[in-house]
């Protein structure tokens, strides 16, 4: 066991170093620049596209906008925003929220052309469903010579959207150290995504559409409660994570003089992981979507990292900086110290709550890529066997350790970004000259 956590380490240091931070910023500096700041200018269409306004049941696809939107949602919406900003504070120091509200903004148009893309290029599977995703648009949109990116993706999909983390977080808040409770907690976890996902993505849609809702405000609720209980020192935090940002002494956990580069390649590392932008896993949801106007649906698309990092994972951190727990512990546990410490008696049981739904929801969406990624590589019906698998990883990832399973996430993710990002630049004009073309045939 010693020697596999030891090779996922090195491995996560080989696959996140400074070129691919520089690939995942550049790239969402170029799509926004290139769009002319889209996602500042379309907030509006995008919320009246959300609401159905332009739903066409008999347009191709599986899913509504809003549903796409939601079970994308549900993968981002979930341990990155509490666990994952624990870790991030805990190694990058306060800072690395900034590069983290840096990467979120900047990821609304990576998400954008991403699950435009998505939907321009569909490509449809054996059963004459039309699917779409990075793998999708690699290989319908660059050529067959470009078909061993999409394969790079896939595999590491298959690896990458297994549930390691969720699960791993959600037994340590429940368990603690207790190896039988929480292996218990894994296999609790396995037989109710297992019912859920058997019914495939119409029956995921309608699930995280929705738990997604509920949770997301359940947490912000209470996230919010606590920040105005400690509205005083907010500024003061405020302060301090920007000036932590550029290397200078981190005053709040236990990440004092850190680096620069350190804190940079935490903060992007961890936003990637929360709301996946440019590492390709929301494209596949989004490609599930009905419409006819790929436009429309890298609209809906784009609001997600903003939600998902500027708003929700500001709170967790807002919360745990003004707590002053971070020092104490590590992931989850972080957090729930900090509603503790907020609230005694319910803090930490409401978080626990809010950690089941969030966790069970992103089990629930990961399968779905994971099967994804499964079916283009094997066809539908040998595909369908990943769920097995993936079921059998769940208890399994309970028993390994945070770290472990944080860098077998990381890893993958990172080589799923590379393909992704790749190809999107390459496909960028394309995006471009459809997006001109829906402005004009809208008469936005």
């Amino acid at each position: 066991m010693q020697a596999f956590a030891d090779f996922w380490s090195s491995a996560v240091d080989i696959a996140w170093g400074l070129p691919l931070v520089v690939l995942l910023v550049s790239s969402g500096i170029y799509f926004t620049i290139s769009s002319k700041f889209l996602p500042f200018r379309a907030l509006r269409h995008a919320i009246e596209i959300l609401r159905g306004k332009y739903d066409n049941p008999d347009d191709p696809g599986e899913i509504t906008h809003f549903q796409a939107l939601t079970s994308a949602l549900s993968a981002t919406i979930g341990m990155g925003n509490i666990a994952g900003v624990a870790l991030a504070i805990s190694v990058g120091g306060p800072g690395a929220i900034f590069w983290m509200w840096i990467a979120g903004l900047i990821g609304m148009a990576t998400k954008f052309f991403t699950c435009t893309l998505s939907c321009m290029y569909r490509k449809k599977d054996e059963d004459g469903i039309e699917q779409g995703g990075p793998m999708y648009f690699i290989e319908v949109g660059l050529g067959k010579a470009f078909k061993p990116l999409a394969i790079v993706f896939a595999v590491c999909g298959m690896v990458g959207c297994l549930a390691l983390y969720q699960v791993n977080q959600l037994a340590a808040i429940v368990a603690g150290d207790d190896t039988t409770i929480r292996i218990g907690i894994g296999v609790i976890s396995m037989i109710i995504v297992g019912i859920v996902i058997i019914g495939g993505i119409v029956r995921v849609g309608k699930v995280t559409a929705r738990l997604v809702p509920v949770m997301a405000i359940l947490y912000f609720v209470t996230a919010l409660y606590i920040v105005l209980l400690n509205a005083a020192m907010v500024p003061e935090i405020l302060l301090t994570i920007v000036k932590s940002a550029f290397g200078q002494e981190a005053v709040v956990g236990g990440a004092a003089g850190v680096a620069f580069s350190k804190v940079l390649v935490t903060g992007i590392k961890r936003a990637a992981f929360s709301n996946e932008a440019g590492i390709g896993t929301a494209p596949m949801a989004h490609g599930a979507a009905k419409t006819k106007e790929p436009v429309r649906e890298g609209l809906v698309a784009m609001m997600g990292p903003f939600i998902d990092t500027n708003i929700v994972c500001t709170l967790t951190a807002l919360v745990i900086l003004s707590t002053g727990v971070s020092a104490e512990s590590d992931g989850v546990v972080m957090t729930a110290n900090a509603f503790a410490t907020a609230m005694p008696g319910f803090g930490k049981p409401i978080l626990v709550l809010i950690v089941s739904l969030f966790a069970i929801s992103t089990m629930i969406s990961y399968s779905y890529y994971g099967l994804k990624c499964a079916k283009y590589l094997f066809g539908n019906i040998r595909g369908q066997w990943y769920i097995y698998p993936y079921l059998l990883t769940l208890p399994v990832a309970a028993y390994l350790t945070e770290d472990t399973v944080i860098n077998i996430i990381d890893t993958c993710f990172a080589f799923m970004a590379v393909p992704t990002l790749i190809s999107t630049l390459l496909l960028s004009r394309k995006v471009i000259e459809a997006l001109k073309d829906y402005y004009r045939r809208m008469g936005i």
